[in-house]
């Protein structure tokens, strides 16, 4: 059996109907790509903010081995539990000593090989919080006496920010995949020294939306500034990922390639 890994990185999942299309669509995108491993952004999937235990359980079932979040995943407290319970569930790592959960983990991908997961967070535009560089280089060294193979998933807000940590990252890792601005960015690239890397990896749910947010109320946020209840839309549903092959031997990234499905459609006027 071969030790590469195909493997699916989806981006952030937007609400319950996120969650139910995602899952709808999952064993389509496996098959397509053969895949062996998949790991999913799900810090939005509870109402926008958070994730509870029978959503990341209904993930697992559909064959999901791991599952990163981010910073949302603080303003719902019952996600909380969730992260001290389950290791295949992460949080940034970056985050103060004292916090629930973990910031990585390892998993076994369907042809036995071990995979590594990294979550770290940025701090540009974002809470002061520690450094995820110095948190990457802890992390790092502590998974590669399990694995060569790590992803990691930098939830961070500045573009800036996302592109120095794949630099700094560049041959210490396999991938690094930019999560949290929900939007997909055009910059999908393996960087020198083999490691897979693109800003944004994009948004799971409706598009029909402000980032996953009926447009009415995003609109009203804007105008007003002040705050008003979080709501998911609901139409035009779409699933953002990425997809990468990993040299099973070196940990590095051979190819990658982001989707959004259904695709989006050119419109000359």
């Amino acid at each position: 059996m071969s030790k590469d890994i195909s493997l699916i990185f989806v981006g952030d999942v937007v609400g319950e109907i996120g969650l139910n299309n995602l899952i709808a669509e999952l064993p389509k995108i496996k098959e397509k790509h053969s895949a062996n491993a998949i790991i999913v952004n799900g810090e939005n999937v509870w109402e926008g903010k958070g994730i509870n235990e029978e959503e990341a359980n209904k993930l697992f079932d559909a064959g999901v081995h791991a599952i990163t979040t981010g910073n949302h995943i603080w303003e719902n407290w019952k996600s909380r539990p969730l992260l001290g319970k389950d290791r295949r569930v992460i949080r940034p790592m970056n985050y103060p000593a004292g916090n629930a959960g973990y910031g990585f983990t390892t998993f076994s991908a369907e042809n036995g090989v071990k995979v590594g997961v990294l979550q770290l967070q940025g701090r540009t535009f974002m809470s002061t919080i520690d450094c995820p560089f110095n948190s990457a280089d802890f992390a790092i060294d502590k998974m590669k006496s399990e694995t060569n193979i790590t992803i990691v998933d930098f939830h961070a807000e500045a573009t800036a920010e996302k592109i120095s940590m794949g630099w700094y990252l560049d041959g210490k890792v396999s991938a690094v995949l930019g999560t949290h601005t929900h939007v997909q960015t055009a910059d999908a690239q393996i960087l020198p020294h083999g490691t897979g890397y693109i800003t944004d990896v994009g948004m799971t749910g409706p598009y029909d939306s402000v980032l996953g947010m009926r447009k009415d109320i995003a609109i009203k946020r804007f105008q007003l500034q002040t705050a008003h209840k979080f709501q998911v839309a609901e139409d035009d549903l779409k699933v953002a990922y990425v997809h990468l092959n990993i040299d099973g031997e070196t940990g590095q990234t051979m190819s990658i390639m982001a989707h959004t499905t259904p695709k989006f459609e050119n419109q000359v006027l």
